[in-house]
């Protein structure tokens, strides 16, 4: 099987793989063993009053979506740390102008300001942190819409739907 597994619910709606209603009922029932404890999800100590607040509030969505269990608590806390570190380093670099003016012999010139540089990488590499922390608790768009599953519509049924109807 290519590629990370899909959710029962989307590959039936999808109409790629045919399962029987035992095999959904299996899938389903291991899909539910697999996402772990809901019951005793708290905010991390280490993490600020804002963070505890946002981590409680992300949490309970993601509960709803069944995305999110006790055992992807630090997964939350690392991305909402990684957020903040970012937004930390932005407002430095607001602050801070990409070049500097010094004078010489030769009169004044321009020169690239190296704590500017410094904090461009340091935000790129938080960026990148924090990206990749989103995607992997599904907050990105792109996991998104591989989580997601398509509304039903009336399609049409195959010959063998029309004969035999869930009797599979």
């Amino acid at each position: 099987m290519a590629g990370p597994r899909k959710p029962i619910d989307l590959l039936v709606r999808t109409g790629r793989k045919h399962f029987t209603k035992q095999e959904i009922k299996q899938r389903t029932e291991q899909e539910r063993r697999m996402l772990g404890p809901t019951e005793n999800i708290k905010p991390p100590s280490y993490l600020t009053a804002v963070q505890k607040r946002d981590f409680n509030e992300i949490s309970v969505q993601l509960v709803e979506l069944n995305m999110f269990s006790e055992l992807d608590v630090d997964s939350l806390a690392r991305y909402l740390d990684s957020k903040y570190q970012y937004f930390e380093v932005l407002k430095g670099l607001k602050k801070i102008k990409p070049t500097t003016v010094i004078e010489t012999d030769k009169g004044n010139q321009v020169v690239p300001n190296e704590s500017h540089a410094s904090l461009i990488r340091t935000r790129n590499m938080i960026f990148k942190e924090c990206r990749a922390a989103a995607r992997d608790l599904g907050l990105d768009i792109s996991s998104q819409l591989n989580l997601s599953i398509p509304k039903e519509g009336k399609r049409e049924l195959s010959e063998f739907e029309k004969r035999f109807g869930d009797r599979i």
